[in-house]
């Protein structure tokens, strides 16, 4: 039976869902479903059925029948938050740098399922190219530069699994739609330390990415270049990578690791 203060709209679910989650908080012990009530004045029914929803999520963990803490979810997404904030802050000034250097706009993107979000940016908006990587764009990772190399860090054994799962759809005439061909450009990557994309996502644009690593040498994010092909220029490929390396030891990576699994 629905509980008396029921709430009549999605704003309000969230509000008493922020209620219960900052209760928790307070509260490093576990705390009962009648606790939970007394101290948010929310009905009984009312509050178990939000934590319901919230423990199916991981945002909070049913300890045992009528008993709830804080979930593990909240971690995970905490843990991913301060990392990326952390790596644009740190990322900056170098990508200033090297947009002082080249003149050409510079990227900073992460990855999220199969396709990379670019979450900043620095442009001098000389370009007359038409560009797709705006904060926030996102693009499947086998046609950018920057999303081979999560590709590249999965290993090639699950390469497969990818493209089975994206169908390995081209954007351009360029683009790298079969599973060979895909291969063999990671192998070039994993060769040389940088990724390119040679007017696979965007007729005219060609771009170069590096890897960034965190302190326990996980790849995640990746800084890249974008330019009219014409102006692209070889040497822009250890440009980034150095670049890319400054950025994860600024944020505690030591260098020593691979590039790319096995």
């Amino acid at each position: 039976m629905a509980g008396k203060d029921e709430p009549r709209n999605p704003i309000q679910v969230i509000e008493r869902m922020m209620k219960l989650l900052d209760l928790l908080a307070e509260h490093p012990e576990p705390l009962g479903l009648k606790q939970i009530a007394q101290y948010t004045g929310l009905h009984p029914s009312t509050a178990h059925r939000i934590l319901a929803a919230m423990a199916t999520d991981r945002l909070v963990d049913r300890v045992e029948p009528g008993s709830y803490r804080l979930g593990m979810r909240l971690l995970e997404l905490g843990t991913l938050v301060r990392s990326r904030i952390s790596v644009r802050e740190n990322a900056l000034p170098l990508m200033r740098e090297l947009h002082a250097q080249t003149g050409e706009t510079v990227n900073l993107s992460v990855r999220q399922d199969d396709e990379i979000v670019y979450v900043e940016r620095t442009s001098s908006g000389r370009s007359a190219m038409r560009i797709v990587h705006m904060i926030g764009a996102r693009a499947p990772l086998h046609v950018t530069s920057s999303g081979k190399l999560f590709l590249l860090e999965e290993g090639f054994a699950k390469l497969r699994d990818y493209a089975r799962r994206s169908g390995l759809a081209p954007h351009t005439r360029n683009s790298l739609a079969s599973l060979p061909a895909l291969e063999r450009d990671l192998e070039r990557t994993q060769r040389q330390g940088w990724a390119t994309d040679n007017e696979e996502a965007e007729i005219g644009v060609r771009c170069v990415a590096a890897g960034v690593r965190d302190d326990a040498g996980l790849l995640i994010a990746a800084l890249s270049i974008s330019a009219p092909a014409d102006r692209m220029k070889p040497q822009w490929g250890p440009l980034v990578k150095e670049a890319a390396e400054r950025i994860a030891r600024s944020i505690g990576h030591r260098p020593g690791g691979r590039i790319g699994a096995q």
